[in-house]
């Protein structure tokens, strides 16, 4: 009874907590060439209001943007964030967590 009692817990915690996703947001950035490029870019988004983390793939020149709960990323401050790092937003796309999506703006 108790296992039971357990396994049924857990599915509740991971339930909630897939509920409680993050907002994510794929942003394709031209200009990214080495990990300073990547420093600089990351450096800047994480001022945004609500950024939990940065990831960027200098590889593919892309970069996955997460947010708190309840925040969202527009277009208009990716680019704004992106030009400020030196940059250039080539794509924007919401991906997962309440966003939902995945396509390209």
């Amino acid at each position: 009874m108790l296992t039971k009692l357990y396994v049924l817990l857990s599915a509740l915690i991971f339930s909630i907590a897939v509920l409680a996703a993050d907002n994510q947001y794929v942003l394709g950035v031209d200009g990214l060439a080495c990990p300073f490029c990547a420093y600089g870019i990351e450096k800047r988004l994480n001022k945004v209001d609500g950024v939990t983390d940065v990831q960027v793939d200098v590889g593919e020149s892309l970069v996955r943007v997460t947010l708190q709960e309840g925040k969202t990323l527009t277009e208009e401050r990716a680019r704004q964030a992106v030009d400020e790092a030196g940059f250039t937003l080539r794509s924007y796309s919401e991906a997962g967590g309440e966003t939902g999506g995945g396509d390209a703006k």
